[in-house]
């Protein structure tokens, strides 16, 4: 039987506070309990809420668990299992998975194991590779929810996905197309309008330049009907004009300023927490159809500092780190 590991690297925090403070530690690897599975991390998303993890923004809203120090961050992540429980059915060693560690009992993703229940993990499927797998689920899941759940989109309708060339809009965009509707996506510079045609908008604008609004209407003359806004503001404001009076409108919690939209118009946040029935919807559509993933840039885990400041700058896609 292999020994398994007595300690790791992590990112670990003996207190709450700012990106600034993070530092690599050696740390003990957590028990494996009956239900959970032991996990060597190969790649790690970098949320932009993690900033507000760091700094106990979670905790003092009560989203998660009174915190252990030294206290690991990191909400997803990527890797292989070295150990499963005896009640962890679902897995064994060798199995490559994607994970979500956000509120996680045991410890985030900022580390080379994390130590997760079994419900928190499911198979990478085919379509996807180990990299880009860790940047995957939180973003995609919470596309699909908001597309699907909150705003019940149809075969056929027009949608808006205003940030499109981020983490949750890349995502979105292919998604909507795969529930057959037809996508106007608002992205951000030359780099966002290219990912967001790359990968299927059928039409596509800089959020940044004016003209939106005029845009999304000669795309629908009689209004879109719906929107899903993953970037709050004036441009946001301005876009959502081009919804229909009856249209649909949700953004993700934490989205700020909250979106604003004239009267007339159905608006709701969401949470997107992931379950076994959205992952399993995801993986599917992740292995039967072309889905891109894009990685703006990679930093090791030392340099957590850096990629935390990276992920609150533009970019495309998802920040990555590797923990090796």
């Amino acid at each position: 039987m292999t020994e398994l590991p007595k300690t790791m690297r992590a990112v670990a925090l003996d207190a709450f506070g700012g990106i600034d403070d993070l530092e690599v530690k050696t740390v003990p690897v957590p028990n494996v309990g009956p239900e959970e599975v032991l996990i060597r991390v190969e790649s790690i998303g970098v949320g932009v809420w993690d900033p507000f993890e760091i700094s106990g923004g979670f905790h003092d809203l009560g989203m998660a668990e009174k915190p252990a120090f030294p206290y690991v961050p990191g909400s997803e992540c990527a890797g292989t299992v070295v150990a499963a429980g005896e009640r962890a059915t679902r897995f064994a060693p060798g199995d490559q998975v994607y994970v979500l560690t956000l509120g996680n009992a045991k410890g985030g993703s900022y580390a080379e194991h994390v130590v997760v229940n079994q419900d928190q993990v499911a198979k990478i499927p085919s379509g996807i590779d180990m990299r880009a797998a860790g940047a995957t689920l939180v973003d995609a899941i919470t596309a699909l929810r908001g597309l699907d759940d909150t705003l019940a989109l149809r075969a056929g309708e027009s949608v808006m996905v205003f940030g499109a060339s981020g983490g949750v809009g890349h995502f979105a965009v292919q998604l909507a197309k795969r529930m057959g509707a037809r996508v106007f996506a608002v992205a951000s510079r030359q780099d966002g309008v290219e990912l967001a045609m790359r990968i299927g908008a059928d039409a596509v604008v800089d959020g940044r330049e004016p003209g939106v609004a005029r845009a999304a209407r000669d795309f629908a003359p009689e209004g879109l009907d719906a929107a899903l806004v993953t970037a709050g503001g004036e441009a946001a404001n301005r876009a959502l004009e081009a919804v229909r009076d009856g249209g649909r409108i949700a953004y993700p919690n934490g989205v700020m300023p909250v979106p604003q939209p004239r009267p007339g118009i159905e608006i709701q946040s969401f949470d997107a927490l992931p379950d076994l029935h959205s992952i399993e919807k995801l993986n599917h559509i992740i292995a039967t159809d072309s889905f891109q993933v894009a990685i703006g840039q990679t930093f090791p885990l030392e340099h957590a500092s850096d990629a935390l400041r990276a992920a609150s700058k533009h970019h495309i896609g998802k920040i990555v780190m590797t923990p090796r």
